[in-house]
């Protein structure tokens, strides 16, 4: 049972789901200014071994890279089963060449970026060192390379941009395999994540080089839906205006057409009224 706690609160009351007005307008800007700048903006997705149950501490091997231009669609991809074939490693010595690869892999994709700097990159959770851009670094340099750094003003993380315009509880979890579902998405090729950690294990290169690729159209495809306000979420049109009658006042005056038919109506009504 609920009982009232200080401040009037109440424990065991649901989350707040509407999303924060300010924070969801600043989302909102955010996404538009990325869509503006598309010709400037790379979807970038990664794979790599599994992060969890390391004993060892040793940071997980990267088998596949992807970034995909916003404006023209052209990916530029960086996978382990790709150096190999340039360095004709037969398929079964990528195993014991993994390290070497690894590193002419990253060598490649650390040459894209610094020869595009600048640029904006779109992502899903690439946030820390367990899974992300500073992941990425780390691997680098553990295979004995210097990074091209990304300044973290033009990383941009679509996960947390979609909670703050739709609200934290906008879809089930896992948000990208739900979100892909509600949407109606063809997600071909594309592996979850504990899938590609059982990839990885069986040396399945060229399905997580697949799934990576699958993955940056994927998030192309929503965040294009979610700046045209066409991405079907969990959230009721109440939820996503703030579910209360100053919300709904605000929006009717931030709505000129709305305010102008209200206001003839109104007119009109005086009008009568005075007869």
């Amino acid at each position: 049972m609920a009982t009232d706690v200080p401040g009037g609160t109440r424990k065991n009351r649901k989350p707040k789901t509407a999303p924060n007005p300010k924070r969801q307008k600043e989302a909102r800007q955010s996404l538009n200014s990325l869509f503006t700048d598309r010709s400037n903006v790379w979807i970038i997705h990664y794979s790599c071994e599994s992060f969890y149950d390391r004993p060892n501490g040793a940071s997980p091997r990267i088998t596949s890279l992807a970034v995909r231009s916003l404006d023209s669609a052209q990916t530029h991809s960086f996978s382990i089963h790709q150096v190999a074939e340039r360095l004709k490693v037969p398929f079964a010595d990528i195993k014991v060449r993994y390290d070497e690869l690894e590193r002419q892999m990253l060598d490649a994709y650390y040459h894209h970026l610094g020869t595009h700097r600048g640029m904006k990159y779109l992502h899903w959770n690439m946030r820390d060192i367990n899974y992300g851009f500073a992941a990425i670094d780390h691997r680098y340099q553990v295979r004995g390379g210097t990074p091209v750094l990304i300044d973290d003003a033009k990383k941009f993380d679509l996960s947390r941009i979609l909670i703050d315009i739709y609200g934290v509880a906008y879809i089930g979890h896992p948000r990208l395999e739900k979100l892909i579902e509600k949407n109606q998405i063809q997600p071909r090729d594309m592996m979850t994540g504990a899938q590609e950690a059982q990839a990885f294990i069986a040396g399945n290169y060229v399905g997580l080089h697949q799934s990576t690729l699958r993955k940056v159209d994927v998030l192309a495809n929503i965040s294009e839906r979610a700046q045209n306000k066409q991405l079907l979420t969990n959230t009721s049109w109440w939820q996503m205006h703030g579910g209360s009658l100053r919300t709904g006042l605000a929006w009717v005056a931030d709505n000129k057409v709305i305010s102008l038919v209200i206001g003839v109506v109104g007119l009109a009504v005086g009008i009568y009224a005075l007869k």
